[in-house]
């Protein structure tokens, strides 16, 4: 019974986690807060695969979070740099500034 409350308690909080994250990045218009809560999604979708990688007795699972970790801090690095460039142009991360980028 505490294993089926524990599997039940972790899917609450990863759809939680998730839709705040999906809120922030639909309802916000600061750079910096979309890519937070791109991060915010990103994490939820690791715990999630990490509680199904242990529930399965699988170190694969464990292998894809560490790996999705790395990618998400080399992806947060490159989305800071867009965002200090884009402030330095516009001196502004509101995402509606910058729609003279559009190509």
């Amino acid at each position: 019974m505490t294993v089926s409350f524990l599997t039940n308690w972790v899917h609450y909080l990863v759809a939680a986690l998730f839709s705040v994250g999906l809120l922030g990045f639909l309802i916000r218009k600061n750079a910096l807060v979309i890519l937070m809560s791109i991060e915010l999604m990103l994490n939820a979708v690791n715990l999630y695969v990490a509680k199904v990688s242990l529930a399965l007795h699988s170190g694969a699972g464990l292998v894809l979070v560490v790996f999705a970790i790395t990618v998400a801090a080399a992806e947060v690095a490159v989305g800071l740099a867009i965002i200090l460039n884009l402030y330095r142009a516009k001196r502004s991360v509101d995402v509606d500034m910058f729609t003279g980028l559009k190509g």
